[in-house]
């Protein structure tokens, strides 16, 4: 009877491993389709309009796609290849770079996000609640206004910045422990005296297309996004979700509560801080090339989480594809909504993310834990 018991619980865990990943599948292939769908419209619309047809074969030119000296150009900052015809430069060089901005982004924001909730056991936790994004904002912001030779250096700046600020929150929050509440309290107090600090410096700015550029930032933008940003972000993006994956197993026990971690032998506080040190840099990478681009890192580990459940791995994959499609496609509406004005994406997503944020308070009477 024992063995009859034992095997209807590994096939009802089998069940529920095979409908978390067709769940998973789903979300996958659709935020796939979106992407691909915003990425033809996208190249599509501009100044130098294209036929459906046209922004299809020049994306997916062979000729262009496989050509090792585009891909020097686009990756390692050599010459432009001089073949390139004037519609393909228009797509190469303007357009497909801040779509992957945007891949890179809101994979960034999405994935460190999902961390953050995990290390709080909180619903509410983001990069931007907690602080992060605001120490990591303001060293981007003084970097670009003071010391604008750094900038291939943001996105470890930002990350200085950005650990600076989660130590802060974390001191602030510590009374024999920490919880939830405390954390995002702290995370609140401390985003707001660096947001007052972020504002306060445009009253020493004195070239106006400088401070132009900054607010732009702060209202997180992909507008001026190119194979630069791409090259800044791309390998710490790497690292940083490679490194994310690899400690899903930490991020599960985790997730058990800190007493239950520590009688497994977790030592907690080690793993936090090692992990949270993964979300920053990932934060890092996202608001280093595109500003303040809020709501990403809230609002799709949620979605995410309520499709496929709380699982480490699955969760992270999940946020790894939703959260570019999202910012890829609220970025198309940025761009084409109020054309020929193209509106910064973090508009964008404020204005969606802001309702489904309160949807979610009035329809979870106990939001707030994972």
């Amino acid at each position: 009877m024992a063995k009859v018991f034992d095997r209807l619980a590994q096939l009802r865990v089998r069940g529920r491993d095979w409908y978390a990943t067709s769940k998973l599948g789903l979300i996958v292939v659709g935020s796939l389709g979106i992407l691909l769908a915003s990425t033809i419209l996208q190249v599509s619309f501009g100044a130098y309009p294209l036929t459906l047809g046209e922004a299809w074969h020049t994306v997916f030119d062979t000729e262009v796609l496989f050509s090792t000296d585009v891909w020097r150009w686009a990756l390692l900052g050599a010459n432009v290849p001089e073949w390139l015809t004037r519609q393909q430069l228009v797509v190469w060089n303007l357009r497909l770079p801040r779509i992957l901005v945007g891949v890179i982004v809101g994979a960034n924001l999405a994935v460190s996000g999902a961390i953050f909730q995990i290390l709080t056991r909180n619903e509410l936790a983001s990069p931007y609640i907690l602080g992060v994004s605001d120490g990591a904002g303001l060293v981007v912001l003084v970097t670009l206004t003071a010391f604008f030779s750094l900038k291939p250096l943001l996105p470890v700046l930002a990350a200085i910045g950005g650990g600076l600020a989660f130590l802060l929150v974390y001191a602030i929050a510590w009374k024999n422990g920490t919880s939830p509440v405390r954390l995002v309290l702290a995370g609140v107090v401390v985003g707001t005296v660096f947001g007052s600090v972020q504002r306060a410096l445009f009253f020493f700015i004195d070239d106006l297309a400088i401070a132009m550029s900054a607010q732009a930032w702060l209202s997180g933008t992909l507008l001026n996004a190119g194979w630069e940003e791409v090259r800044i972000a791309l390998p710490f993006t790497v690292v940083a979700l490679a490194l994310a994956f690899a400690v899903t197993q930490e991020l599960d026990v985790l997730l058990l509560g800190e007493d239950r971690a520590d009688s497994l032998g977790m030592p907690v506080e080690k793993v936090r801080f090692a992990v949270a040190g993964i979300g920053v840099l990932s934060t890092a990478a996202a608001i280093a090339v595109a500003g303040l681009i809020g709501f990403v890192g809230l609002i799709v580990p949620h979605m995410v989480r309520n499709i496929v459940g709380s699982d480490s791995k699955t969760l992270l994959l999940g946020c790894l594809f939703l959260g570019p499609a999202l910012l890829v496609g609220a970025d198309v509406g940025a761009r084409l909504a109020l054309s020929p004005v193209q509106l910064p994406v973090g508009v964008i997503t404020g204005i969606v993310g802001g309702p489904y944020f309160l949807y979610l308070m009035r329809k979870k009477a106990n939001l707030g834990g994972v």
